[in-house]
């Protein structure tokens, strides 16, 4: 049975061509704007054939590590006109096929695009395309995270963990499951935060829930955990009445804007990244509002090295109004109100080894996703996953926890080593 909350039905959806029978030939000028288009961006490490068969650009500095290949002339020349959209839309169709590793692939756009380390207004427009931003006012913020995490909850349950944590998981051993690997993420924030039992702790954008869950069975505490989703709230409240947790936790749906009360500790895991940087100085003053006087916090989010915008594809199909911060703008959150950065601590390779389990995951299900969506979204969810590894493999993407307190507050932990005990 399809879903009816497919995001990529509507102006998206174009047929795969199967056989591939376009046999124009290749004009030189195609040739050599590609050529000079590769060289914008970096000359990365891949070859491209064309709709004749034949290959019209390798790099000349490496093997190539994974083939693109043009379906037809028309494809082509849409690249040229908005190039991050149109590449992802053309894979996601069909119309762009990559031969190799589709990991791979996409590592090396990123890396070749990293080693520019002053990127031009062409680099950005390849980088950016024509999308106009999602802002992230009351009303569109509803608006852009029911478009990617209420499609409803049997999609994301073939793929994430049996806590259905849709963040970065903390491999202190690359060999554990993905479900060891979630539940010590929780524990390395937990221990961050230093809880005693009785604390109270509130959550701003919890998910599907299963922080407020681990923290309230395994610390003792009471949290009270905000989130816009209705889907994942429903869930969210299923599972602690049915584990015995309902007493300890107060799931609200609504946005963190209106939290209410005052607690010892304030935790945020993956929502900043939707945000938006125009809201920092308001999260900053709700966490002023709500902390209390000896309280601290943590905000585990990605982030970037250099401010970037969105891609254009990611903001259309995937994730709208979603922008990662650099740690500079992060700042705009504790300035205002004079909050002390105790901490900072950088774990995306933590998050490359995570999305590998997804789209591990993801693949094995795959039949199962068309059965839900069509091949257009099989095909722009294996490109998103794929995209979000190589992005944190090539460092173009980061995955920050920044631990902060009232200032003055000095029963803060003096080492990390208590982070690493058993």
């Amino acid at each position: 049975m399809k879903s009816d909350k497919n995001p990529l039905s509507n102006g998206a959806a174009s047929v795969d061509r199967g056989t591939w029978t376009d046999t124009d030939s290749v004009w030189p000028i195609e040739t050599w704007l590609f050529n000079r288009f590769m060289q914008l961006i970096g000359e990365p490490a891949i070859s491209v054939v064309f709709w004749d068969d034949r290959e019209h650009y390798r790099c000349p500095r490496a093997n190539p590590v994974a083939r693109m290949r043009f379906a037809d002339r028309s494809t082509f020349w849409r690249l040229f006109a908005n190039p991050n959209l149109e590449f992802g839309d053309g894979y996601s169709s069909g119309r762009i096929r990559i031969e190799g590793d589709l990991v791979a692939f996409i590592e090396a756009l990123y890396e070749a695009k990293i080693k520019r380390t002053r990127p031009g207004i062409l680099q950005q427009f390849v980088k950016r395309g024509f999308v106009r931003a999602r802002r992230n006012s009351l009303t569109d913020s509803r608006d852009n995270i029911q478009h990617h995490y209420d499609l409803g909850n049997d999609f994301y349950r073939l793929w994430l963990d049996e806590e259905m944590a849709y963040t970065c998981a903390y491999f202190a051993d690359p060999s554990v499951t993905l479900e060891q690997a979630q539940a010590a993420k929780l524990d390395h924030i937990a221990r961050k935060l230093q809880l005693r039992p009785g604390e109270e702790v509130v959550e701003a954008g919890c998910g599907w829930g299963g922080l407020a869950r681990h923290f309230a069975r395994r610390y003792g505490v009471r949290v009270r955990a905000y989130n816009i989703s209705p889907s994942q709230i429903a869930y969210a409240r299923e599972r602690a009445k049915a584990e015995g947790l309902a007493d300890r936790i107060d799931y609200i749906e609504d946005d963190y804007r209106n939290i209410q009360g005052t607690y010892d500790a304030f935790v945020s895991v993956g929502m900043l990244e939707h945000v938006g940087a125009e809201h920092y100085a308001t999260l900053g003053q709700v966490v002023d509002r709500v902390l209390k006087d000896d309280g601290r916090g943590l905000i585990h989010s990605i982030g970037q090295i250099r401010p970037e915008p969105p891609s254009a594809w990611n903001e259309r199909r995937i994730f709208p109004g979603a922008n990662p911060p650099t740690l500079r703008r992060m700042m705009d959150i504790f300035e205002g109100p004079g909050l002390s950065v105790v901490d900072v601590e950088n774990i995306r390779l933590h998050y490359a080894k995570t999305i590998e389990h997804w789209l591990a995951r993801y693949e094995a299900h795959e039949a199962e996703v068309r059965e839900m969506f069509d091949d257009f979204f099989v095909r722009a969810w294996r490109l998103y996953l794929a995209a979000s590894i190589a992005s944190f493999r090539a460092g173009a993407l980061e995955l920050y926890q920044v631990l902060f307190s009232r200032p003055g507050k000095n029963d803060m932990a003096w080492t990390r080593a208590h982070l690493y005990r058993d």
